[in-house]
């Protein structure tokens, strides 16, 4: 496999070079604004620093493959993902769950055999496209909200409202491809703002959550 080789995946893109998205790439920095906010909210638990630091490292690796759009940057974008998504599956099944440590790496693992029983499924969706690797996420927020809806309401609206954002994000992700003729731009750009509010926001619900359970002001 070449991992050098050109990829043209969204509508910006008219060639190779370094700045033929720079709508998509510069969009990117509301990842790092997202972070910059949530860090000194959450700077005192290290798992909130890590997700912090993820979101960061999302920004940056989005930036590299919308800049040099290539296999490898490819890679680059999309592991920093998964990696934020299994972290925050770790620390919700931890914080708002209440498992124990094995059991909530037991959950977090889980989520592998998950989306890939699940993707195949969302990939026969008209119009979804590549957006359904990422498909299985808002409904497994959607099932933490329903775990909490009675415990811990205002957790679950916040997850809810999370997982409402992400399709929305997903949505304008999608169309992307189709609305090309009409919008030169695309609608990718959405997808970076959108996801950018949603990881910020699913962060502030994991530290809202924890406040609560120890009695603390928000």
């Amino acid at each position: 496999m070449d991992w050098f080789a050109a990829v043209d995946a969204y509508c910006e893109r008219p060639g190779p070079g370094y700045w033929a998205e720079p709508v998509n790439a510069l969009t990117n920095l509301a990842f790092l604004l997202a972070a910059a906010v949530m860090w000194p909210r959450v700077r005192a638990q290290a798992a909130g620093r890590r997700l912090c630091a993820l979101l960061a490292v999302i920004g940056v690796g989005s930036w590299l493959f919308h800049t040099h759009a290539n296999r490898l940057t490819g890679l680059l974008d999309v592991l920093p993902i998964l990696a934020f998504i299994l972290l925050y599956l770790q620390a919700a099944s931890r914080d708002m769950l209440g498992l124990g440590r094995w059991q909530a790496v037991a959950v977090t693992l889980g989520f592998l055999p998950y989306a890939a029983l699940t993707v195949p499924l969302w990939s026969r969706v008209p119009g979804l496209g590549s957006s359904a690797a990422y498909a299985p996420v808002p409904v497994l927020i959607l099932g933490f909200a329903g775990l909490l809806w009675r415990s811990a309401p205002a957790t679950a609206r916040g997850l809810a409202a999370g997982a409402g954002l992400l399709v929305l994000s997903l949505t304008f992700r999608s169309l992307d491809g189709p609305l090309c003729a009409a919008l030169p731009f695309g609608t990718h750009f959405l997808w970076h703002l959108l996801n950018a509010l949603m990881l910020g926001w699913m962060i502030e619900v994991w530290r809202r959550h924890r406040l609560a359970a120890a009695g603390r002001p928000r």
